[in-house]
């Protein structure tokens, strides 16, 4: 079993930032690809930016509503994605979600999910 874990969300003024953090725990045997979702009230869940495993380049992906705004890393030796968010509006409120993919030490895929994290932006 994989858990992940979030933080950093919070309350901000529009045009500041926050940093979001989730880390995984457990018998991981390998991380693959790791991305953040956001569903805002109403609203399906989307991707807001993914990172591939490093092996594989470590490509990053942004939804289009994000590019230049947020950035996406990871740190392998702790297991954990970040996501740097600046210049942050109104419209990116919303629950944000961590999720991982990868390789448990018996062998089995896992595709977790974070419990969320509120992130809310005024104007």
């Amino acid at each position: 079993q994989v858990q992940l874990v979030e933080s950093g969300g919070g309350l901000v003024q529009a045009g500041g930032s926050l940093r979001l953090s989730c880390a995984a725990s457990g018998m991981i045997l390998r991380i693959n690809g790791m991305g953040w979702y956001r569903q805002a009230p109403g609203k399906q869940r989307e991707l807001v930016a993914a990172i591939t495993a490093m092996t594989s380049g470590g490509a990053t992906n942004y939804a289009d509503s994000v590019k230049g705004r947020f950035t996406i890393s990871r740190d392998n030796a702790k297991n954990t994605v970040y996501l740097q968010m600046n210049s942050l509006e109104p419209e990116d409120t919303a629950v944000y979600y961590c999720n991982t993919q990868g390789l448990t030490h018996w062998g089995r895929q896992f595709d977790s999910w974070g419990q969320g994290t509120q992130v809310t932006v005024s104007s």
